[in-house]
C-alpha cells in the first residue's frame, strides 16, 4: 500500500508543562486535571487520513536519548505560564539536534493559552524564537482543546511533505520510488553546519 505511513512523533520539553495532556487530548480526546508524571514511556497511536494518505501517528511521551530514533517529528513543549520551561527549550532543541535525524520536523509548542492571566511568556519571545530557529510555532490548550489536534496536523502534514520531497529526489537518482517510512539518517543534501 503506497499511501500508508508510519510517524514516529517525540513529545519533549520539561515536565508539567502539559505533554501528556496534549497527548490524551489528541489520541482520545481526553483531558484530565490528576495527570502524573510520566515515568517511562507513554505512548499513544492514531490513524488519521491525511491528503489521501492513511497515516499511523506514533506519539512517544519518553526520556533518553533512544527517544529520537526514527522519530520524523518532535513537538516541544513548554508552559506560556512558567518562564523556565521556556528558558530551557534552546536546550532540548540542542540535545534533539545532536541525537535525532536531522530533516525532523519541529513543532514549539507554547501550552495552557487558557491561562492566559498567568502568561510569563509573551507570544511575540517565542515566535521570535521559532523563527529564528526554523521551527513550526503554536499556542494550544490541552485543557479547552484549543489547537491540541491542529499542532498535531500541522506537524503531520509537514512530515509528509518532507516525505514526499525526499522521496522525489531519491527516486530521481535512483530510477526508482523510495519508500517513506524508511526515512534515512544519511542525506543526500550537502554539507553539516
Amino acid at each position: 500500500m503506497d499511501d500508508y505511513h508510519r510517524f514516529k512523533v517525540v513529545l519533549i520539553g520539561d515536565s508539567a508543562v502539559g505533554k501528556s495532556q496534549l497527548h490524551a487530548r489528541f489520541a482520545r480526546d481526553e483531558f484530565s486535571m490528576d495527570s502524573k508524571a510520566t515515568i517511562g514511556v507513554d505512548f499513544q497511536a492514531r490513524t488519521l487520513v491525511i491528503d489521501h494518505k492513511t497515516i499511523k501517528a506514533e506519539i512517544w511521551d519518553t526520556a533518553g536519548q533512544e527517544r529520537y530514533r526514527g522519530a520524523v517529528g518532535a513537538m516541544l513543549v513548554y508552559d506560556i505560564t512558567k518562564r523556565e520551561s521556556f528558558d530551557h527549550i534552546p536546550r532540548w532543541l540542542e540535545d534533539l539536534r545532536a541525537h535525532a535525524d536531522k530533516n525532523i520536523v519541529i513543532i514549539l509548542i507554547g501550552n495552557k493559552m487558557d491561562l492566559e492571566d498567568q502568561r510569563s511568556v509573551p507570544m511575540e519571545d517565542a515566535k521570535e524564537f521559532a523563527e529564528k530557529q526554523g521551527l513550526f510555532f503554536l499556542e494550544t490548550s490541552a485543557l479547552n482543546s484549543t489547537n491540541a489536534k491542529n499542532s498535531f496536523n500541522t506537524l503531520l502534514i509537514e512530515i509528509l511533505n518532507t516525505v514526499n520531497k525526499k522521496n522525489l529526489s531519491s527516486s530521481e537518482k535512483q530510477g526508482h520510488a523510495g519508500h517513506a517510512q524508511e526515512i534515512s539518517t544519511k542525506s543526500t543534501m550537502c554539507c553539516n553546519s
